[in-house]
């Protein structure tokens, strides 16, 4: 017993002597790893075996003795061939020592503290580094704080704000200074004050002294506020000096008068444009534009001309720097003006007013592809390109036919011709063109037919725009085609096929009955083409998530294809007769569709929801419709066709549905 006893206790030091060997070497590896980090020499390998040799053996000592502090590092290094040894102060033996005079284990024990001593005089070389080489102090720490938006600033805050007053007071001095120009030129024209040459001498030379004034007052800060308004005073009385020369008194030919307004206006916005002001590019276009009328004595087509000159001037401002006032000032009046043309000039127009109508929508239209094609997404260029097509759209409605069918179609092909580019352009810009185009492709197809074709037309039209759609896949086109259908529609429910058709036996001509039957198949053709094109777009669920639309398509399909049975069965029997037949037709031809439907739609639940409505329309017409407006064989024949196609289908359909 007492050998087993002893031969486990020798087990037990042995595996508590590997173990303490083990921590010690594992401290060892970590301090050496953190004197390379830390740049310090590493101790050599040699000192862990030569430290137990130089050091006596360990007294043994009582437990509750304390241990011994280590000596303090000196302050400098010595190379390493003349540096001693380091003394590790001795420590008592731990509890777990049950046998210290062994060789081994004092070894052992020697290792792991020197290991303990390295760990020291890492922690003292790292507290000296930390205070040769402080930390900045860590930003406390900032909770989130939730978006608080900008608050605005009202108009009596931006007035009450220093400097407001000059600035307001200014700019209202050269606008009033400039109208007053105008109304001393009117009131002297009237008079006959002075005389043509020296009103366009004074005119030339007051503007030039207003924009000289102003030009040496913006060389001191105090007195930039003064010197925009006097500059785009000076230039604005330039501008409308060249308009009155040109158009009043005929000194300038309309070309040279174009010309030297365009330098003037494109001055002006150079001078804002170095000035980085966008209140006086503003304020110059604004000061050209607005007292123009009063010079040219109305709207005219030379005053387009003038404006779209500005507007032609302002183009290289718009492409340099994002101003919005600018495109907006410079954009706006030429359709402004040459709409005002077209209503001053009345039924038949002419041609300077087409021209200059045609010339705005071009001009306008240009320019915010070119904006839109630097800076996508440009809200005045978007804006100014969907109204381009304005005033020559308007000056066609009081053209004759002719020439009104060629001003909209030519419109038409350029908008889609851009909507068709669309995939070089960027943003809403494709859109809104082929939007602007569809509108003028439905004034041309309005212009330039009438009667039944105008309907069938714009009908068809509606589903070749949904194939369109289909193929390109641009909502612009389905929902185009939808407009066009819409529009057909109400026109042939009016004049074409009448809900009096179905109720009223009246005798037509078989023009208007074949007229009537291509209607009638049009109308069958888009109520199927749109939806179907729809759903595969992703815009419209299937029937059996969103029954409404689907239910709306399926009235107009019967609708369009009782019309054409109806049609076709007065065209082969006039009268009365082909009225009875022409019903009798479409009540059989329902219930076999709804027979067609449910067989298909036996796996498909689209197909079997519009085959179920179908029978139910087609037993409302009979009991509703063909009890009582039919009478003698063709009621009988109606109920028992119907019937015997009810039986069949619900036959054929519950074998079907047993088989599966």
């Amino acid at each position: 017993m007492l050998f087993a006893m002893t031969t486990d206790g020798d087990v037990l030091l042995r595996l508590a002597g590997e173990i303490d060997d083990l921590g010690a070497r594992l401290a060892r590896v970590g301090t050496e790893l953190r004197t390379v980090q830390s740049g310090v020499e590493p101790t050599r390998e040699e000192a862990p075996e030569q430290a137990p040799q130089e050091q006596p053996a360990a007294p043994q000592q009582p437990q509750a003795e304390q241990p011994q502090q280590p000596q303090a590092q000196p302050q400098q290094q010595q190379p390493q061939a003349q540096q001693p040894q380091p003394q590790v102060p001795q420590q008592p033996y731990p509890h777990h020592f049950p046998h210290p005079q062994h060789a081994q284990y004092q070894q052992q024990y020697q290792q792991a503290q020197y290991a303990q001593w390295q760990q020291q005089q890492y922690r003292q070389q790292a507290a000296q580094q930390a205070a040769q080489h402080p930390r900045p102090p860590q930003q406390p720490y900032q909770p989130y704080r939730p978006y608080q938006p900008v608050p605005k600033v009202t108009l009596a805050e931006k007035l009450s704000k220093e400097g407001a007053g000059s600035r307001l007071l200014a700019w209202v001095g050269g606008a009033v200074t400039l109208l007053g120009i105008v109304l001393f030129l009117v009131l002297a024209i009237q008079r006959g004050w002075f005389g043509p040459l020296p009103r366009v001498i004074g005119g030339a030379v007051l503007g030039l002294t207003l924009a000289g004034i102003g030009l040496r007052l913006h060389r001191t800060p105090a007195g930039r506020t003064g010197a925009f308004a006097l500059a785009a005073t000076g230039i604005g009385t330039l501008y409308l000096d060249a308009i009155a020369a040109t158009t009043m008194y005929e000194y300038l030919p309309a070309y040279a008068g174009l010309a030297i307004g365009l330098v003037i206006a494109v001055g002006g916005l150079l001078l804002a444009v170095r000035w980085k002001s966008s209140l006086l590019a503003t304020a110059v276009v604004l000061g050209c534009v607005v007292c123009a009328p009063l010079i040219t004595q109305g709207f005219t087509p030379e005053l387009v001309a003038f404006l779209l000159m500005v507007q032609v001037a302002s183009t290289p401002v718009q492409l340099r720097q994002s101003w919005p006032s600018v495109a907006v000032a410079a954009g706006i009046p030429p359709l402004v003006a040459s709409v005002f043309s077209t209503a001053f000039t009345g039924f038949g127009g002419s041609t300077a007013n087409t021209a200059a109508a045609l010339a705005a929508g071009a001009v306008g239209l240009t320019l915010a592809l070119v904006v839109t094609t630097k800076r996508p997404g440009d809200a005045a260029a978007l804006a100014l390109l969907a109204v381009a097509p304005a005033p020559s759209l308007l000056a066609a409605l009081f053209l004759p036919k002719t020439q009104a069918v060629l001003v909209t179609a030519a419109v038409a092909l350029v908008l889609l011709g851009v909507w068709a580019a669309g995939q070089w352009l960027n943003g809403w810009t494709g859109d809104l063109a082929g939007a602007a185009g569809l509108l003028a492709a439905l004034q041309t197809t309005m212009t330039l037919f009438d009667g039944s074709a105008r309907s069938a037309i714009l009908i068809g039209e509606g589903v070749l725009l949904a194939l369109v759609a289909l193929w390109t896949k641009k909502h612009v086109a389905l929902f185009g085609g939808l407009g066009f259908a819409v529009i057909g529609g109400f026109i042939a429910l009016a004049f074409d096929v009448p809900p009096t058709l179905f109720f009223l036996i009246r005798n037509r001509p078989d023009a208007d009955l074949a007229a009537a039957l291509l209607v009638a198949v049009a109308i069958l053709a888009v109520s199927i083409t749109l939806p179907w094109v729809a759903h595969r777009l992703g815009l419209f669920k299937a029937a059996s998530e969103n029954v409404v639309p689907w239910l709306f398509a399926g009235v107009c399909a019967l609708y369009g294809a009782g019309a054409l049975v109806l049609c076709a069965s007065l065209l082969a029997v006039p009268g009365r007769s082909g009225f009875l037949v022409g019903h009798v037709v479409i009540t059989v031809s329902w219930t076999v569709a709804a027979l067609v439907l449910l067989i298909r739609g036996i796996s498909v639940v689209g197909l079997r929801v519009i085959g179920l409505v179908l029978v139910g329309a087609a037993v409302l017409k009979l009991v509703l419709f063909d009890l009582s407006a039919l009478d003698g064989l063709a009621r009988v024949a109606a109920f028992l066709l119907a019937g015997l196609v009810l039986l069949g289908a619900g036959t054929r359909y519950a074998k079907l549905v047993a088989s599966r």
